[in-house]
């Protein structure tokens, strides 16, 4: 006789999890924040994530890169790319207190996971040298174009926007004021005109 079939919408309940772990990071999440937060049952939370905990939180993680493929898309068809880039930066400053404080999810991951659990660590990364590739090979494809004045090679400019995301989502814990944000933001961008 076939189990009950599950009532959750299955990505609508790990968006409510991603929410709690963006929050509080992997560790301090406990089993009653998530089911709390997903309106499920301990019986119902293990018949849909049978690797329980982590396997949740590497669907939360798989949720995030669908965002950034979404924006390698959006990347591939604009015709000034770079502006969408530092459009992407910029709006950074614009969000709410909460969100500064939250920072990045994989940026939090790969920093609270070093040493603690590899395949977390290794998720986290991963989607970080994903981000990275697409930020070398806009601008190659735009310096090809001759669209940038800078002559520095794409994959240290590419290396440097990582290295800025990766700062910016502590800097924006520090002051999470925008107009400060935005000025930091301004000057860090002007290295790729």
């Amino acid at each position: 006789m076939p189990g009950r079939p599950s009532t959750f919408n299955d990505e609508e309940v790990v968006l409510k999890a991603q929410k709690v772990f963006w929050t509080k990071g992997y560790t301090a999440t406990s089993m009653e924040d998530l089911l709390k937060a997903m309106g499920m049952g301990l019986g119902s939370f293990y018949n849909a994530f049978k690797g329980g905990k982590k396997e949740l939180f590497q669907r939360a993680l798989a949720e995030r890169r669908l965002a950034f493929e979404a924006f390698k898309r959006k990347l591939e068809e604009s015709n000034d790319p770079i502006q969408d880039i530092k459009d992407f930066f910029l709006s950074i400053a614009d969000t709410d207190i909460q969100t500064h404080m939250q920072g990045c999810i994989v940026v939090n991951t790969a920093v609270e996971m070093t040493f603690v659990d590899k395949d977390l660590e290794k998720a986290s990364i991963t989607i970080l040298n994903e981000v990275e590739r697409l930020f070398i090979d806009t601008i190659k494809q735009a310096q090809k174009q001759g669209k940038l004045k800078t002559k520095t090679k794409a994959t240290l400019l590419g290396r440097y926007l990582i290295t800025l995301w990766n700062g910016i989502n502590i800097t924006r814990r520090m002051h999470p004021d925008r107009s400060v944000l935005r000025e930091q933001i301004k000057m860090q961008l002007s290295l790729i005109e």
